[in-house]
């Protein structure tokens, strides 16, 4: 009996474990780390946390779950989406984005052979305040909104 009581024990402690890591990359702190990573490769300033641009992001990704697809709310904030056909992480939208990178021409100020301005959104000089959120769609995919201010 004692046995069963430590296994089960440890088949708990492994059971949250496996929740921490299935919720890592999707805190504030990692959202900001993705764009200040890349804003600082470029010279670019950090950003901050913005409460009230994330309770936009969180408002508005909520209205998108049931149809789950990627249209822009045409708000006040920038604003980049990404989905996934499972659970795409926070970090990994913000890498998608920063991928673009190579399409960009600093020279012109334009993108280049393909989409952009998802990277330039991340790295714009005047985008100081950060909000993100992440809403599990009704089929099972992830939509993700950062937005700036």
């Amino acid at each position: 009996m004692m046995m069963f009581k430590i296994s089960l024990a440890i088949v708990c402690v492994i059971g949250l474990a496996t929740v921490h890591v299935s919720l890592a990359q999707n805190s504030p702190q990692d959202y900001l780390n993705a764009h200040n990573a890349a804003r600082a490769q470029v010279g670019v300033g950090p950003m901050r946390w913005d409460v009230t641009v994330a309770s936009y992001a969180r408002n508005y990704v909520e209205k998108l779950k049931g149809g789950c697809k990627l249209v822009h709310s045409v708000g006040p904030y920038g604003e980049n989406l990404a989905c996934g056909s499972r659970d795409l992480s926070g970090t990994a939208a913000v890498n998608m984005w920063i991928a673009e990178k190579p399409k960009y021409d600093y020279n012109s100020n334009s993108c280049v052979g393909g989409e952009c301005r998802h990277y330039t959104q991340v790295v714009w000089s005047n985008s100081v305040h950060l909000g993100c959120a992440k809403v599990r769609c009704n089929n099972g995919a992830t939509i993700i909104s950062c937005n700036y201010y």
